[in-house]
């Protein structure tokens, strides 16, 4: 794990404790999970960062960042019938 700190204002604050209260959860804990579920949400995002983390270089990371015309492995596989 990575340890990161944050700022938030207060009010956000207070919330979270509270919710983290009545759920027996730590703000950590619904940070991961929110996070989890925010990056899992836009499939077409979720595959470029995959790409990116799979990339070789920082000059393919750069040319998959400036591609306009990205295909999700799911839409290729339907274009080709495969």
């Amino acid at each position: 794990m990575h340890r990161l700190n944050l700022t938030i204002d207060e009010a956000l604050y207070e919330q979270a404790r509270a919710v983290g209260f009545i759920e027996k959860k730590s703000i950590s804990a619904m940070i991961r999970e929110s996070l989890r579920e925010y990056l899992s949400k836009n499939t077409k995002i979720k595959e470029q960062t995959n790409l990116i983390l799979e990339a070789d270089d920082e000059k393919e990371i750069l040319s998959i960042l400036a591609s306009d015309e990205f295909t999700s492995n799911k839409e290729f596989k339907n274009k080709f019938n495969l």
